[in-house]
Parts: structure tokens; sequence; C-alpha cells
């Protein structure tokens, strides 16, 4: 933050001149992986808010007013919007803190007690929201294979600076052939698309605060539980994931099919969904390096590798796919995660 950032003199003459608050003081409350930024202010009263940063030739605010409404009548305690100004791309929020769940859980609180609030948070979103996720764009096959898309473009050719041959394109592509199918075949619920722990707000009542919501899309219902329980940010044993996944989809009931037909098919979906989002992760997660100059993800790549890998082994129809993961990939990523964490930010 310096005096020379036009966007935060914009802020200030939007609180002061059009807003009408006397803020005293104003700090960086947060950035994510986009090109949104987030700042507290205070104002005289001692009260904050948090101001959303959003270049409107960069991000849409549209999306987050939208998604906000939707998630509010679902009962989900996401930020009051208390103005905003579409031109500017600024949006003043109720202040959700500054504790996520992953500061939490890593100090050792209660997984079982923030969990069980993300659970509650979840199925009123999935279940609430099955007529508000018909305001939602599909999350359809061209999404998903262009999420995926970026695994061999930015982790194995820019990342790993492995060659990809026509061979390897091939594997590549029926692997992702498969997941999209698999992906497709799930029931349809309102995916958040980042519901993990970064995202989870801890607060004294309706708990937990959501945010970051403006991805949301109309897809698997999979997808948010996965992207919980197998956090890129933090691993849990994977007895204890599933007994998790098994206590969710006895809260689901039976419920439009949500629950599928037996454990075993919702394990499926849990699995192979969370295949479709790490490989994903691990592209944007190397994107956000080398396109952006963001180095923070790097150190959990090695997580992200090992989801994809616990799950590549547990399935046959990814038998192939998996054997090209470990003679192509696996060699090489230490040494690429050494080299790129111990580099200058690139161009």
């Amino acid at each position: 933050m310096t005096a020379s950032d036009t966007r935060l003199e914009q802020i200030r003459a939007w609180l002061r001149m059009e807003l009408g608050l006397a803020v005293v003081r104003m700090e960086p409350a947060s950035a994510d992986a986009s090109f949104r930024r987030y700042f507290r202010v205070w104002r005289e009263d001692g009260a904050t808010r948090v101001v959303m940063d959003a270049p409107p030739d960069k991000e849409d605010t549209g999306s987050f007013l939208k998604v906000a409404g939707l998630l509010a009548r679902c009962g989900v305690h996401v930020p009051h919007i208390d103005a905003h100004d579409a031109a500017r791309g600024l949006v003043l929020l109720e202040d959700l803190g500054s504790v996520h769940y992953l500061a939490q859980l890593r100090a050792g609180a209660d997984a079982d007690a923030l969990y069980g609030d993300a659970f509650e948070a979840l199925l009123r979103i999935q279940l609430r929201g099955r007529d508000a996720a018909h305001e939602l764009p599909a999350y359809d096959r061209a999404t998903l294979e262009r999420e995926m898309a970026a695994m061999p473009q930015w982790f194995c050719e820019r990342h790993l600076q492995l060659q990809l041959n026509d061979e390897d394109r091939g594997i590549i592509a029926d692997g992702f052939g498969f997941l999209a199918n698999e992906a497709l075949a799930q029931p349809i619920v309102f995916v958040h698309r980042d519901y993990h722990s970064r995202n989870l707000m801890v607060l004294p009542s309706r708990n937990p605060g959501v945010v970051d919501f403006q991805d949301a899309l109309a897809g698997p219902v999979a997808y948010d539980l996965v992207s919980l329980l197998k956090d890129c940010y933090i691993q849990w044993p994977r007895a204890r994931v599933q007994g998790w996944v098994s206590a969710y989809r006895a809260r689901l009931g039976a419920t439009a099919r949500l629950g599928g037909a037996s454990e075993l098919e919702f394990q499926r979906w849990f699995d192979l969904i969370g295949l479709q989002r790490h490989l994903k992760v691990l592209g944007y997660f190397a994107r956000l390096w080398y396109r952006d100059g963001k180095s923070a993800y790097l150190a959990d790549l090695p997580r992200t590798l090992e989801y994809v890998r616990e799950v590549v082994r547990s399935y046959q129809e990814l038998q192939h796919f998996g054997l090209w993961l470990e003679r192509r990939v696996v060699p090489l990523f230490a040494a690429a995660n050494a080299r790129a964490m111990g580099a200058p930010a690139c161009p």
C-alpha cells in the first residue's frame, strides 16, 4: 500500500465524499489469487468495515453481488453489503474478522466442531440453494476441461520443464475426458467452488462466515465437500476424511439422490471430482507463480500432488494415467519445486 496507489485514493474519496464515512484508519485486510484486494477501514466510533477493491477492467463485482444475495437467502453467513459502486469496482462489506479456519486448525482448534459448522453451512447451500442453483452458470464440460488444461500447460511444461509428446497428450486427454464424464454424472447443486479453510471465517455466532464465493456455479454435489476435506492448505488422515464424508452423506439423506445410491457411489463422486479439482490446482498454483509472481502457493504443490497420486492409485480406470504420472511427472517434481522456490519472481 503506497501513497502513489491511485486506487487507494479512489477508495478514500468514495468513502468520504459519496458515503459520508469518517475513516480514521485503513489497512490491507487480505489479498487472494485474483486481482481483488481487501482493506479494513476504521470509523471514528471504532466500528470496522471491509472494502473490496476489484478493478473493473479485471474483475466483475456483479457476480459477487449476485451470489452474495443467493447465499444470504439460503441462510449462509456471507458479508452484508453496505454499498457498492460497479463502475469503480468497489464494495463496502460487513467485517467478518481476520481469523480463518486454517489458522485455527493449525493452532490445534477442535476440527470436528469447526467442520461441523462448515457442514451445516454447506447443507444450507446444497439443500436450501436448489432453486438458487438454477440462477448460476453450469459447471459444464468446457469449464471442467479448461480448468484441467492448466495442469499440462503450467505445471508440466512450465514448472517441471517437461516436453510433452503425442503419447503424453493422448494419455492426459483420456484421463481428463474420463474425469469430465464422471463429474457430469453427479447430481447438480449450488457449488461455491472454493469452500476451504482460507475462505471460512471463524465467528462467535452464525459460524462460519463464508467469503470468496463469486465464481459459484451449478455443478457436482461432491465438489465443495472435497474442497473442504481434501484442502490444498491442510491435510487429514484418509480414515478421518472418510468418516466425515460418510457423516455428511447421511445428513444429505435421499434428497434428489444427492447422497447417491450407496456410500461407495458417493465416495467415488468425492474422490473423482477431487482429482479434477487437484489437477486444476496444480496448474493454477504454478500459473500464479510464473504468470503473476505469487510464490506462496508453491509450498502447497506437494500436498496437492499427493492428493492426485492417492486417488489415481485407487481407480482401475485411471491406471494408464497413473503410470504416466509416476513415470513422467513425479521424478521431476522435487527438483522443479526447489528450483522455483529459490528463484526470483518471473516477469
